[in-house]
């Protein structure tokens, strides 16, 4: 399939196939491209964690509010933004840059004395907000990802964060929860939206065209 028809194939799967499990060579080719989805400034202020125990999985289901897909699917995605912004998470973020590239500039130091000077000062509430917009970006990137891959995915925001980041130990780790996205295969004769067509807007109510 090509990337529209990936994108026609693709739905927020409701019911998954346990028996199925979603093939080593494909998860990774999905965890790659969501590392490298864009983030704001490059800064990537968020991890992913890959859930793919069964016993883990089954308490993420209560605190996902029951929703079958969580122990059902192959895996189970977690989006856990940073807490905050810390002088020590954007020079890391910078430091890398330069050991990457060999070099530092004078223009990403200059942003590096910006950002020092502006995100650790804000709001702790602001900064992970933020980070969760980030984590955002990247989540698009890996359903895309899933749909060209042929895999069957399920972005959730109906559970339970505070649940969630105990069961993983994410505030210890100064991370956040933001998403969950299940992965695996649809189970065809007992997903009630499989058949129903896909409904968008269309292009001419959805698009303005500044020229």
């Amino acid at each position: 399939m090509d990337l529209i028809e990936s994108l026609e194939w693709r739905y927020a799967t409701k019911k998954m196939d346990p028996t199925k499990t979603v093939p080593r060579a494909k998860l990774e080719r999905i965890l790659e491209a969501t590392r490298l989805a864009p983030t704001s400034s490059g800064l990537q202020p968020f991890e992913l964690i890959v859930v793919s125990s069964p016993e883990v999985r089954a308490k993420l289901k209560v605190a996902a509010n029951g929703q079958s897909q969580i122990t059902d699917a192959s895996h189970v995605l977690v989006f856990a933004a940073w807490d905050t912004y810390t002088a020590e998470r954007i020079n890391a973020a910078f430091d890398l840059v330069n050991e990457t590239r060999g070099a530092t500039s004078e223009s990403g130091e200059k942003y590096r004395k910006f950002l020092l000077a502006t995100y650790p000062a804000r709001d702790a509430e602001v900064n992970f907000i933020h980070a969760a917009k980030q984590a955002y970006l990247a989540l698009g990137v890996a359903l895309v990802a899933a749909a060209t891959e042929e895999v069957d995915s399920t972005p959730m925001e109906g559970f339970d964060p505070p649940a969630v980041d105990e069961l993983l130990g994410l505030r210890a780790r100064g991370l956040r929860s933001a998403a969950l996205m299940a992965v695996g295969y649809r189970d065809a004769a007992n997903d009630w939206l499989v058949n129903l067509k896909k409904v968008r807007r269309s292009h001419a109510t959805f698009i303005t065209e500044v020229t």
